[in-house]
């Protein structure tokens, strides 16, 4: 009887080696499963978003460059940023000037080739032109600011929808100025608007000035076209730039734009570089189209 009800105790041994690294797949797996739903929802999201939305977003993450574009992120500047206190001002070579009123006699005429615009008869500007640029930014209406800023974002949108010209997208720069709408064509190393010495546009930037004519073409403003070189001016350079720039003036009225519209066409040499720190810069080679703004009506009483 002291059998049945003897206690029997049952070891059972555990395995040396389930203790150590039984779990740690688990947290393996957990990552992995972690980073293809992140990778999924990134595709779902880039394949639900819009361009703009797209652009957007780059360009909230982007540095901030010259312009509205992305060239921050490895473009022509690489990032550089340029103020308006980098650019050296000189003097320019005129194609040919519209709209403006001949002067009246000899030393006006003089005072006027000196200073590249009107002075009166004390050779000093008109005080029209010595307005700071705060003052004529608040003078002019809100409306027209909105549509260069339409304008520029139709100018970026068709090229990023034109796969010939797309990759080019770096090298056109759109900013408002105290002028008007700018737009920049910049030549980059092995990527030039024009051929080496010469007028003749390349075909990617005959492609460019007809997209961009057709934004241009949408606004009534007047146009102005300079072109610059890079490095020392020298004669040749002076006539070099000023013939680039009339070759875009034919470009852009080819393609539509009405004739009447340019106000200027100007050649500016080395003049006024894009890249002070360094003359011979690629970058300073390019095309600059204005949509000028509206000048402001004067105030009452104001001599003429």
């Amino acid at each position: 009887m002291a059998g049945e009800n003897a206690v029997i105790i049952k070891r059972i041994k555990k395995g040396g080696h389930d203790g150590h690294h039984g779990g740690a797949w688990k947290v393996a797996y957990a990552d992995f499963v972690t980073a293809m739903m992140a990778f999924f929802l990134l595709m779902w999201l880039i394949n639900t978003t819009t361009p703009e939305q797209k652009r957007g977003i780059a360009d909230y993450f982007a540095p901030q460059s010259i312009s509205q574009t992305s060239s921050g992120a490895g473009g022509v500047l690489g990032g550089i940023v340029i103020g308006k206190t980098n650019v050296k001002s000189g003097g320019a070579v005129s194609v040919f000037q519209r709209d403006e009123a001949q002067p009246s006699n000899p030393t006006q005429a003089q005072n006027k080739s000196r200073t590249g615009g009107t002075t009166n008869a004390e050779g000093q500007a008109p005080q029209s032109q010595v307005q700071s640029d705060d003052s004529l930014q608040r003078s002019l209406p809100s409306s027209q600011a909105g549509e260069f800023e339409s304008a520029a974002e139709s100018i970026r949108q068709a090229i990023q929808d034109s796969p010939d010209i797309a990759a080019l997208s770096r090298q056109v720069m759109v900013d408002q100025t105290p002028e008007g709408l700018r737009i920049q064509l910049v030549d980059q190393d092995g990527k030039p608007m024009f051929e080496a010495g010469s007028a003749q546009p390349m075909p990617y930037a005959r492609q460019l000035l007809a997209t961009i004519a057709r934004i241009v073409d949408r606004l009534p403003n007047r146009i102005s076209i300079s072109g610059h070189t890079s490095g020392t001016s020298s004669g040749t350079d002076w006539q070099l730039s000023a013939e680039r720039a009339n070759a875009a003036r034919a470009l852009l009225t080819g393609a539509g734009v009405d004739g009447d519209r340019i106000y200027e066409v100007v050649g500016k040499a080395g003049s006024q570089p894009l890249l002070p720190e360094n003359p011979d810069a690629a970058a300073n080679r390019r095309l600059s189209i204005v949509l000028l703004r509206d000048v402001p009506p004067a105030p009452a009483g104001a001599k003429p």
